[in-house]
């Protein structure tokens, strides 16, 4: 054992081998290196064992283990390195920078200076040398004597191409296949700690690593997948450190996807399904129809889908099913030209994968041509006829209202003379606009030729084929009305106004002779007013009111008051029926008044004593016999 108040330094056996000092170079022969013009770094193991300067003082090189005492006061690191340009020098603490400050020295020549140390000062320190060329890095331990000490890491690695890759303890590697791992578990501890690994707390057999706490794993598989720990312990304790193994599997593509079958089967006839391949695949669908598309694709860890539409995310209508792995696209016309393809990436690469969706267009055809438009003469056409059609089917047109229409050009048809026929001119104005007159037309026999001219027949040509047309006839034998009317009558109708009224007439329908007909027979000619306003004295009229009666009560809700109201001649004043008035609102005759609570009071009601009591809205509401006051 090794107290913590004895000033002691010691180092681990293995390092304590010679008490001369000799100079290992790491990376290159100081025979040749040190004339080299330029040289990577080189940092120089001196094992040798620590020289105390005074009993407090510790100094010691790279490569080696300081036990702490109680009495150290000052622990120096020395840190030595050659290459060309000349290395720049840096410290770091258990794989972070260290920090100097007034405990932590960096001397002049590079060394690190501990003053004072104290348990939190325990760790690795590396010196980590670099140039232009390259990097080397040395470790020293600061231990306490006691409970050993592993130098861990908690960085994350990821091996996507080396073949052989190595880590320290406590790191996190995520590597391909088939790659040899090797696990670093430098250990220090006085007494010297023993090292054992375990896989998922399993111990390995001793087959699996080398000496010095370095594990290897040859040509990693899934199967190497694990949580690997290395334990070191000795008299006074252990401990254990952890790394997390995780074998990767670039994505690769799958022949079948088991979730499309599934989707499959819960959608519409009119879904189409495909799955995507590196090549790329194709898919002929119909216009509107809808789309699955499958990404089958395997990997470890699972890889991420990422959807694009000619090589941009999507953005227009869409789903993802099957936690992404299938694309359910919902009107394959909303995307015109272009390829989908789906993205898979995990840590260990990616893998692209297409499909083009060929959408079958709606067509114009004119393959038909409609009915000739004359059956002889000059002027017969034939239209060629536009049908939509989708994959040889004809559609409704409607489908291909999108598609421009091709150029139609009409095709002749039934060019040749026709046979001799009446001929008709329009028929001429009519003679008399009622009551009967006549109008008359034109009559030929002519044969319209195939240049279009028109050359005249025989009647007997004409009268072969058809009879001749009538070349007179009557027209308009409707007799001739008018509108006729009464003449106006008294001025003694309702008033409207200050001596204003209506007065009516009467309108009929009539023949020019004085015979009435039906007024429909009149209805295309414009009626004549059958009312009009009026001047009369009888509606010089105006209402008049009284003063208002006394209010019957002096207080409650109870009390009204009335007036006379009366429809009077303006220069007779004398009255006349009210309905003379009605073109004016009525005044009212009544109103409620004295609408005021009533007061306590004192009444008589015969003999000696009063009633006492409450008046409220012109009633009694309680009242008491008194022979004195209320």
């Amino acid at each position: 054992e090794y107290p913590f108040h004895r000033r002691v330094s010691g180092f681990t056996s293995s390092l304590r081998t010679s008490s001369a000092e000799t100079f290992i170079p790491t990376s290159v022969d100081l025979a040749n290196g040190l004339h080299r013009p330029h040289q990577k770094p080189a940092i120089l193991r001196k094992i040798s064992a620590a020289q105390q300067l005074s009993a407090s003082e510790v100094v010691t090189h790279l490569g080696q283990t300081v036990v702490l005492a109680s009495g150290t006061l000052s622990v120096l690191l020395h840190c030595e390195a050659v290459g060309n340009p000349k290395p720049t020098i840096s410290w770091a603490k258990n794989g972070e920078e260290v920090k100097y400050n007034d405990r932590l020295l960096l001397q002049p020549d590079d060394s690190l200076q501990i003053l004072a140390p104290v348990e939190a000062d325990v760790g690795f320190y590396a010196c980590n040398a670099s140039n232009a060329l390259g990097s080397d890095s040395v470790s020293i331990a600061v231990t306490l004597a006691g409970k050993p000490l592993i130098k861990a890491s908690r960085a994350t690695m990821i091996n996507t191409e080396s073949p052989a890759v190595t880590v320290d303890i406590g790191s996190m590697l995520k590597t391909i296949q088939k790659a040899n791992v090797s696990i670093n578990c430098q250990v220090a501890g006085v007494p010297e700690a023993k090292v054992t690994w375990f896989k998922n707390k399993v111990k390995l057999s001793s087959t699996h690593h080398l000496h010095n706490g370095l594990l290897l794993i040859a040509n990693v598989s899934l199967s190497d997948q694990g949580l690997y720990s290395c334990k070191a312990s000795n008299l006074h304790g252990e401990v254990t450190e952890s790394s997390q193994l995780l074998v990767l599997e670039p994505p690769r593509p799958l022949p079948y996807l088991e979730d499309l079958t599934a989707v499959l089967s819960s959608a519409g006839p009119s879904t189409h399904s495909v799955l995507t391949s590196p090549s790329g695949t194709k898919l002929t669908v119909s216009p509107g129809s809808s789309a699955l598309i499958g990404c089958a694709v395997d990997g470890h860890p699972t890889p991420n889908i990422t959807w694009l539409y000619s090589g941009e995310p999507l953005s227009r209508q869409h789903q993802l099913l099957a936690a992404g792995r299938i694309l359910h696209i919902l009107n394959v016309s909303d995307f015109t030209d272009g390829e989908f393809s789906c993205l898979a990436q995990n840590e260990a690469g990616s893998l692209t994968q297409g499909v083009t969706l060929a959408i079958q267009e709606y067509r114009w055809s004119v393959d038909k041509l409609t009915a000739c438009s004359a059956s002889c003469g000059h002027r017969g056409l034939q239209l060629p006829q536009l049908r939509c059609l989708l994959d040889g089917a004809e559609v409704n047109t409607s489908y291909c209202r999108e598609t421009p229409k091709p150029s139609l050009q009409p095709l002749a048809c039934n060019r040749r003379d026709c046979p001799s026929r009446w001929m008709v001119t329009s028929w001429s104005p009519c003679t008399q606009s009622c009551g009967g007159g006549l109008q008359t037309r034109r009559v030929t026999c002519q044969r319209l030729t195939a240049k279009g001219s028109s050359v005249p027949m025989s009647n007997e040509a004409c009268a072969q084929v058809s009879k001749h047309p009538v070349d007179t006839q009557s027209c308009n034998r409707q007799p001739c009305v008018e509108w006729a009317a009464s003449s106006w009558g008294q001025c003694n109708g309702p008033c409207i106004g200050p001596r204003l009224a209506v007065q009516h007439r009467q309108i009929f329908c009539q023949t020019k002779d004085g015979t009435s007909v039906s007024s429909d027979q009149c209805s295309s000619l414009p009626r004549p007013l059958s009312t009009q306003n009026c001047w009369t004295d009888a509606c010089g009229v105006h209402w008049r009111v009284s003063l208002w009666t006394v209010c019957t009560a002096t207080c409650g809700n109870y009390g009204f008051q009335s007036r006379r109201v009366d429809c009077v001649h303006v220069r007779t004043n004398k009255p006349v029926m009210e309905h003379h008035c009605s073109w004016r609102p009525r005044p009212a005759n009544w109103q409620r008044c004295n609408i005021t609570p009533c007061e306590f009071g004192t009444w008589p009601r015969g003999g000696e004593a009063e009633w006492c009591g409450n008046r409220r809205e012109g009633r009694v509401v309680s009242q008491k016999r008194s022979t004195g006051p209320c």
